[in-house]
């Protein structure tokens, strides 16, 4: 534990910021090359909407509180649970989250220019994605990001940590709902024979 507790803290911090300038500089470089926002919050007061103004602040809070740990103590605010604060648990949310990391990756490579962060009701004729992870299930880059949700949990077990899971899980299967709406309105029968094959999750 006086190894891996420190090793996992100073890991939440670096994780997070990196994902954070990740995420920023490829959107940047994607509007730059492509002249449009890959990203897409729908309108004004719609579910699409507040899903993502909730996830963005749950991203901000979470990001903050893990740099904030690296140089003060303050999981006294947090609630943490002393009973799952150990060592082999906190190892095995910093584990699923690297593999949650690597597999967000994959599919958004695997999607290529499909890829979007929410809604796009442009007409730029993309395709329907059935094959691959998306044989599999409809939904593979939500289940990925829930599984780092979770790896979040372990690795920092807490009330904190709890109430950004629930809410995390919350706005993705909501937001799965939406975006499935908008797929079988874009590309109608054949996304609703796909829906009908392939689960929602697993």
């Amino acid at each position: 534990m006086d190894i891996i507790e420190p090793l996992v803290r100073h890991f939440l911090g670096i994780f997070f910021l990196m994902i954070g300038l990740q995420f920023a500089g490829r959107t940047l470089g994607l509007y730059r090359r492509m002249q449009f926002s890959h990203i897409n919050y729908g309108d004004r007061g719609s579910a699409p909407w507040w899903h993502r103004h909730i996830f963005n602040v749950f991203r901000t809070l979470i990001l903050s509180v893990c740099v904030v740990r690296v140089f003060a103590d303050i999981d006294g605010w947090l609630g943490v649970f002393g009973v799952l604060y150990q060592w082999p648990v906190l190892l095995l949310g910093m584990l699923l989250l690297l593999t949650s990391f690597a597999s967000v990756n994959y599919l958004q490579a695997y999607m290529h220019e499909d890829w979007r962060s929410g809604i796009d009701h442009r007409d730029d004729h993309r395709t329907l994605l059935t094959s691959g992870p998306f044989a599999r299930s409809r939904n593979p880059l939500f289940i990925s990001v829930m599984a780092g949700q979770l790896g979040f949990f372990l690795a920092l077990p807490s009330v904190f940590s709890l109430v950004c899971l629930i809410a995390g899980v919350l706005v993705i299967t909501r937001q799965a709902r939406e975006e499935e709406k908008a797929l079988s309105s874009q590309f109608g029968a054949p996304y609703d024979e796909y829906r009908a094959r392939v689960p929602r999750w697993f």
